[in-house]
Order: C-alpha cells, then structure tokens, then sequence
C-alpha cells in the first residue's frame, strides 16, 4: 500500500493522467488542473526547491489563502523529505514571525506583495529564512530582496534540475519516510503561543484510510475548498482524501465569497465549520424577511413541515404519506430554491465539525432537505476522529469512533484517544508533547459522554466549564451557540463563573443589523453607532429573551452588554480560526463585566 502522500500523487497521476485534480478560477473562469499537471508542477517545485538548496528535513513555511500553488509546495517540500508549514494568511507579522521562526523555516511561500512585506518587516528577526517564493508577483516590480523569486521562477528552477537529472525526482520520492514528518500544523493558541503539530505520513495514511471508510466519500467526489489549509479539516478535505480517492478540489476565491462559490460548483460533499453553517442560515432568513408576507407565511409552514418530517426520519419509520405529499410540495415551491442559493443542491454529503454548533442550526438544514452530519476530530489526532453516520444518526451526539480508533472516557470525563492517527508531539516541545500524549493515550482536553450505543457527546473544552454561584456547572458553548443563532448576534461570550446568573457579551452581526435598521431607517456610520443604537439593543434583547425560552432556567441569560466593535484578530481578541481568546476578552472588557456584576450585588 501507497505510504507517503508523493507516493500517493505519483500512482493517481499514473492512474488518472487526465483526471481534473484542481480546479481554481482565473478572470472570471475555471481552469483545470489534471492529476499529471499536479505531479508535474509539484516536481517542478521540488526541484526547484533542491537547487536552492532544501534538504531533508528542512522546513517550507506557505503563506496564503488556498489556491493551487498552496497544495503544490506543500507537496513539493514533502516529496524532498523536507516538513510543510502553514501559516495563517490573516495573521499579523508577529505571529507570522512567530510560526516561521519556531518552526525554523528555511523559505517561505507567499501569496502576494501583502505576505511578503510581512516577512521582510520581520526578516531580521528570521535568520535562516533563506528563500521566498511569491505566487502572485504583481507589485513586486521594485523589491531588490535577493531572495524573492516567483513560483514560475522557481519551476523553471525545477525544469533545469530536471534535465539535467531526470532520475532525481523518483529517487526523492522513493526515499521518502512514511514514519517522518510529513508537515507541521500550528494550533490555534487560545490560551498561549501555537504549538506546531508533527503530523507524519503514517498519520496521514491512517487517517485518509478511515475517514474515508467511516464518510462514504468516494472517488469522483467535489469539494470546495475554502477553510484555512493550515487547519487539519482543510487538509482532509482538500490533500488526504483527494489523494487517496480520486476527488476534485475547486479553490474558492476567498472565504468570503464562499457563497457564490458554492453556487457556480455545486459540490458533492461540503464541509462547514459552525460559523459557516450559521451565516448560511442567517443568509436564508434575511432573504425572507425582505420577501413578501404571502411568501414569508409559506416559508414558515414549509419549516413546521419540514422539521417534522426530519424528526419522524430520524426517530422511526419516517414521515406519513401526508407529511410526504407535503414536504415534496414545500421542496418544489421552496427548498429548491433555497438549497440552489446556498449552493448545495448537489451535495450528497455535508459536514460541520471544528466546533460545537446549536441544534437549532441542524434541524433548520434538515427541515429544507440538506442532512448536515457531525463530526469530532482534532489536529493531534490527524482530522476526524469521530463521525455521524447515515442510519445511526443521533442529534446531539458527534458520532461513532472512525475504524482503528480506540477511546475511553477519563473518571474526570476527559476523552482518551488511541489510534494510527496520533500525532508524533509537538515540535521542540517535549514537556506539552508528554502532557498531551500519556502511554500512547491522547488526552483530548474535552469532557465527553458516550451512549449505550457508543455515540459520542461532546460537552465542551475541560477548561471551559465553570460553576456559578449556586453549584451548578454550566457549558458555556452550549449557551453561546444557542445565541448565535440569531442573525443578528454573530459572537457571544457567555459568563458567569462562580456568580448568581449568566451575562453575555455580544457582538452583532454588522451586515444584518445593519440591513435591518436600513430598512427601519435608523441613521448610523459605523459599527460603534450602530452597536449603541437603542432600537438595536431593544432588537437583540428580544433575541436574548427567544432564545432564552429553550434553555434550561440556569443557562438562561439575565443581562447582557452589546460590544462597540468586532472582535479581531489583529488585536488578540480572536484566532486566526476564529475561535475567541476568552481571557482577552474577559480583561479588555472588563469594566462592562464589573458593570454587569457590579450593578446586582
């Protein structure tokens, strides 16, 4: 069996020449990319790389959004035995400085004029950086950096090593190590620096393997690929399994046009982290909002239909002849239509995973016909670990273990994993690697519950969990899930941590709200005048009190205080994929959290 991920390419090339491999649009049209133009500039790359001098073991950092050139000098460092690097094309240069110079990088691939000036306002802090590499050279006419050449450049390098050793490239790749490091994954840093994940071959292979055993993707198979590559989720979605099955890859123009994206591909199978799935909903009934009463009435029978079907499918024999006739009905006037707007009247298998995400979002995909599944994974176990499956589907639950994977359940609730798919530890951290990895088990940090029937339950992070003032403990995400539902709310920070009740700090949805007071015509120029607005705080306080009702009477939020701007990464508040650095927020914001306090005791 194939053992290294160039190994991979090299027999899909073989196998499949002419198959489209990548798509990505230029100028408006989507170019394809077969599987032997993959190989081919992907050996380009490498060698390339070789005659600049990469050696085995070496480090090639990749700056950029996903595109082509991303996949091809991960996989052309790999193909050297050199370790692939993702760094997150939004985060500011010190963190940039920080991944490349922890990782000790020796060239770097960047996207643009953006990402280079990056680097070379850090290069003096980045010693052995000795080479980069710029996929979009537009704006670079007058840098006179002796290391910077373009990625055409860089092939043409490849070409010359090539004709004059045409073996070298196979004897590369045959050298290559299925138990090496095959790349570093960085972690998200929540609560300190990111720790750089070894994610070898073997991992990869195992991982590839299972996911696709427990998943039913298959060959032939589409995706958009518009998540972070730096994120393990990406990189199963977008490198493991079209390698090891055959799919097709079409990059999205940017994380924000996701939509439109979806819509022109249509993809086969779709994975969406939570804040995606929520921003689709949020879209759908902003859309409705703005359409006719008649319309407006219609759409919220089709739901009531819809969600009841979807309940009986998932609890029994399935819906009556009536509930058929009529869901059919509602699919023809309005699901269609709807599923066609959110681009995934193809999709024949959804995923959210990343973060826990509110039922409310799973059913609302499920009353309209899109049957989004979960699933549980992390870096240091490779990607998935956990996943629903069609016929056992259980809301609430992420799932059964994938194939090869062994788990069990701490005394204090903490999830033990053990599997192929386990990381090697973290890069120049032996005391976290040891902390994380104990007699091979992987301590996930993320307190479960596990069913009769095996499905899994995912409470929250174990840090996370507090205990209010009367003794009761309390998932914080579950709650601020529950908030985000809301079209108008698009982060919550929920506290209460040994006090009397739960507060909040929210952050509107600035497109949203800002749609709705357009059309109420309330005046604002900005965030901040929008954020303090009294009609605004009146809108999301109605939210609060709705959403309020579906919680139990301990997770129910008694006040909240409206942020006066968005949480950013740029200022430490959130990671590069998003996730909130709650003791930031709980700091910067603190006067609002003492006036929330302050004002009952």
């Amino acid at each position: 069996m194939t053992s290294t991920l160039p190994r991979l390419l090299r027999e899909r090339a073989r196998q499949a020449p002419h198959g489209v491999a990548l798509r990505e649009k230029e100028y408006g049209i989507w170019q394809r990319v077969s599987w032997r133009g993959y190989l081919r500039h992907v050996r380009r790359a490498c060698l390339g790389l070789v005659a600049l001098g990469m050696k085995p073991g070496d480090k090639v950092a990749i700056l950029s959004e996903n595109r082509r050139e991303w996949v091809w000098a991960e996989l052309a460092a790999m193909c050297g035995s050199a370790v692939g690097v993702g760094v997150y094309p939004t985060s500011p240069a010190n963190e940039v400085r920080y991944v490349i110079a922890h990782s000790e990088a020796r060239f770097v691939v960047c996207e643009d004029q953006e990402q280079v000036d990056k680097i070379l306002g850090v290069s003096a802090e980045l010693p052995l950086l000795k080479g980069i590499v710029v996929a979009d050279v537009r704006g670079l006419r007058r840098y006179r950096d002796p290391r910077i050449l373009s990625f055409q450049a860089l092939e043409a390098l490849g070409e010359e090593r090539e004709a004059a050793e045409p073996a070298l490239f196979d004897a590369l790749v045959d050298a290559t190590d299925p138990e090496g490091v095959a790349f570093l994954i960085y972690t998200s840093g929540t609560t300190g620096f990111p720790k750089g994940a070894m994610i070898s071959h073997a991992n990869v292979i195992a991982q590839a393997r299972a996911a696709a055993e427990a998943t039913g993707i298959r060959a032939g198979d589409e995706v958009v690929s518009y998540l972070p590559l730096c994120h393990v989720a990406e990189q199963v979605l977008s490198v493991f399994l079209p390698l090891w099955l055959g799919m097709t890859v079409n990059f999205a123009e940017s994380v924000r046009t996701i939509q439109e994206d979806l819509r022109e591909v249509a993809p086969t199978v779709f994975l969406g982290v939570p804040r995606i799935w929520e921003k689709l909903q949020a879209s759908i009934l902003v859309k409705m909002q703005e359409a006719p009463r008649w319309r407006r009435w219609l759409f919220e029978r089709a739901l009531v239909t819809g969600r009841r079907c979807a309940e009986a499918r998932l609890s029994g024999p399935g819906p009556g002849p009536l509930d058929r006739a009529l869901w059919w009905f509602h699919w023809l006037v309005i699901f269609r239509a709807l599923q066609n707007y959110v681009g995934l009247r193809r999709t024949r298998l959804s995923y959210t995973a990343a973060a826990a995400i509110s039922p409310e979002v799973l059913w609302f995909f499920r009353a309209i016909g899109v049957q989004v599944l979960e699933g549980y994974g992390m870096t240091e176990c490779t990607g998935f670990a956990f996943v629903q499956r069609e016929g056992r589907l259980r809301p609430g639950t992420v799932g059964i273990s994938i194939p090869g994977l062994e788990h069990r359940i701490a005394p204090d609730g903490e999830l033990l994993m053990k599997g192929p798919g386990v990381f090697l530890g973290y890069f120049k951290n032996p005391e976290a690697s040891a902390e994380t990895v104990r007699d091979g088990w992987l301590q996930s940090g993320d307190v479960a519950q596990q069913d009769p029937d095996g499905q899994l339950r995912i409470v929250d992070r174990k840090k996370a969990i507090f205990v209010t003032a009367g003794g009761k403990n309390v998932s914080p995400s579950l709650v601020e899930n529950a908030l985000k539902v809301s079209p108008y709310v698009k982060e919550a920070v929920v506290l209460g941590d040994g006090e009397k009740f739960l507060a909040a700090l929210l952050q509107i949805d600035f497109e949203n709200v800002g749609e709705w007071a357009t059309q109420r015509r309330i005046a604002y120029t900005n965030f901040k005048s929008l954020a303090s607005s009294p009609q605004v705080l009146e809108l999301i306080g109605a939210e609060v009190e709705r959403i309020n009702e579906g919680l139990a009477p301990v997770e129910q939020v008694k006040a909240f205080r409206l942020l006066d701007k968005e949480l950013d990464h740029d200022d430490n508040e959130v990671t590069a994929t998003m996730k909130v650095r709650r003791s930031t927020v709980e700091k910067k914001f603190g006067p609002l959290i003492r006036e929330i306090y302050g004002a009952v005791r």
